[in-house]
């Protein structure tokens, strides 16, 4: 007859967090079985009891005290080498999925699918997944890019991250730009709201009642946003914004303006007035580089929770939203941080470029200047 082991030493640290893995309702059930069978071997019990109270085998109680005793918690998570289900794929086929899927496509089609790639290899649709998965696949998503060709693409792009992230000392940094051409929508059906199983829903179709232009223009430090909207977006409603921020931000502090290369905004009237007005200073982000823009960031917040959902009988209604959220907005505003350095984003580019080129050489260089032809 085997004696009784003595009972395992647990520190209370190492007992509550074997009492977290049982309860916890992600743990997997073999390291549960085997926090179980250490709580129980730390409060004396014997190997055989513990093996009638959880239904295993006595050895495998043995097994795992004793793995405890010399390696620890760690140990419980671990599996043995050759233990575990064996793949039923070897490398070779992965491999031969993996690159059907990035340097081919099927008949008529321009990508695959789970069903499509499992019929082609002869494995199941599961099978697929799993792969693409593991080796983070996802023929079925694009994501749209637009890599800059502004000859001072880096001359542009040092100028407007060295004021995001170093400011000028009594100076005011403002990001401005127009979101034009904002739909007034009404949907043709009352939408259903939102309810236990069910997300809100609306009809795919609308009335458009108009549109509207709004002026915005972001203090990057606090965060606070001034905007106005106007039927239009000539330099005639630019000048106007411009003068509502010199009112709006008074004195002699200098505004230092981070704009698009929008015609507008080099309309010879608004670089007369800018002229006359030296406290303005621009600064002008990279052609193609609208992301650059603090501001369009907050366009987004605008259209995701105060537009896109929205039903509109008129302009004068879509106006007074877009001026309740800018409200709410500026009662308590989050300023947006820049991180990214300029060191930093010439690498990624510098990446981009070169797969650009392998692809079609020559797309990346900068645009050439369209000379205007002389008449005599």
């Amino acid at each position: 007859m085997p004696r009784p082991a003595p009972a395992l030493a647990l520190q209370e640290a190492d007992q509550e967090q074997l009492r977290q893995w049982v309860s916890a309702f992600g743990t997997p059930q073999q390291v549960a079985l085997r926090s179980q069978i250490v709580l129980a071997a730390a409060e004396g019990q014997s190997d055989n009891a513990i093996a009638q109270q959880l239904d295993v085998n006595r050895k495998t109680v043995t097994l795992w005290r004793g793995r405890f005793a010399q390696e620890g918690l760690d140990s419980l998570w671990e599996v043995a080498p050759g233990r575990g289900r064996k793949a039923t794929y070897g490398p070779e086929k992965i491999q031969s999925i993996v690159d059907a899927t990035l340097r081919t496509k099927p008949k008529g089609m321009t990508q695959w699918s789970c069903r499509l790639m499992a019929a082609r290899q002869g494995v199941s649709k599961s099978t697929v997944n799993n792969i693409w998965r593991a080796h983070n696949l996802q023929p079925h998503r694009t994501e749209t890019f637009k890599l800059s060709r502004d000859p001072k693409f880096l001359e542009k792009m040092t100028d407007v991250v060295g004021l995001y992230m170093n400011p000028p000392q009594k100076a005011i940094v403002l990001c401005v730009d127009e979101k034009s051409q904002i739909q007034a929508l009404d949907r043709t059906q009352p939408g259903l709201p939102i309810k236990k199983g069910r997300c809100g829903t609306m009809t795919h179709d609308y009335k458009r009642n108009g549109t509207t232009t709004l002026f915005a223009a972001l203090e990057t430090v606090q965060g606070k946003v001034v905007g106005e909207c106007h039927q239009r977006h000539r330099h005639q409603e630019f000048l106007k914004f411009l003068r509502r921020l010199d009112q709006e931000f008074g004195g002699d502090v200098p505004l230092h303006l981070i704009m698009d290369n929008y015609g507008t905004h080099k309309h010879e009237k608004v670089k007369a007035w800018l002229k006359r007005h030296p406290r303005f200073v621009s600064h002008f982000v990279p052609t193609s580089s609208s992301w650059m823009n603090l501001v369009e960031r907050w366009f987004g917040h605008l259209d995701n929770k105060a537009i896109k959902r929205g039903v509109f009988l008129s302009v004068a209604d879509l106006q007074a939203s877009i001026a309740a959220f800018l409200n709410a907005w500026n009662v308590s505003p989050q300023p947006f941080v820049w991180t990214a350095t300029v060191e930093s984003i010439q690498q990624k580019l510098s990446r981009c470029r070169r797969t650009l080129e392998q692809i079609l050489p020559g797309c990346t260089s900068p645009k050439p200047r369209k000379w205007k032809k002389l008449t005599v």
